[in-house]
């Protein structure tokens, strides 16, 4: 088992910044990568960006530039968000994979969630 909380979220004003943290404990030897997602109302959860175990990085193209995610021994993953817009405005997920692979975009190869935190951003 791998428990995952989120932390971090808040109200921003339209070009501010936040940063995302995410708090991994129990088996986080099995992790390969670890994710975030977000959902708006009404939409679908949509990747964000992941960070594999040696550091290598993947952006959803609505983030890049803007959004930088890091981590530390899969203990520990943040999401620095910059210049931040109103259609950032969702729940962010973090997500833990278990495997390798040439895509981090889908949720369904994730095993493991936090609970959300809430991102609004004001115009």
């Amino acid at each position: 088992q791998v428990h995952l909380v989120e932390s971090g979220g808040g109200l921003v004003q339209a070009g501010g910044s936040l940063r995302l943290s995410c708090a991994a404990s129990g088996r986080t030897f099995s992790t390969y990568a670890m994710g975030w997602f977000r959902q708006a109302p009404g939409k679908e959860r949509e990747f964000v960006a992941a960070i594999s175990r040696s550091g290598s990085a993947y952006y959803a193209d609505s983030v890049k530039g803007r959004f930088t995610i890091s981590g530390d021994n899969a203990k520990n993953t943040y999401l620095q968000m910059n210049s931040l817009k109103p259609e950032d405005t969702a729940v962010y997920y973090c997500a833990r994979r278990s495997y390798s692979g040439s895509y981090y975009g889908d949720p369904g190869d994730y095993d493991y969630w936090g609970q959300g935190t809430q991102v609004t951003v004001s115009s």
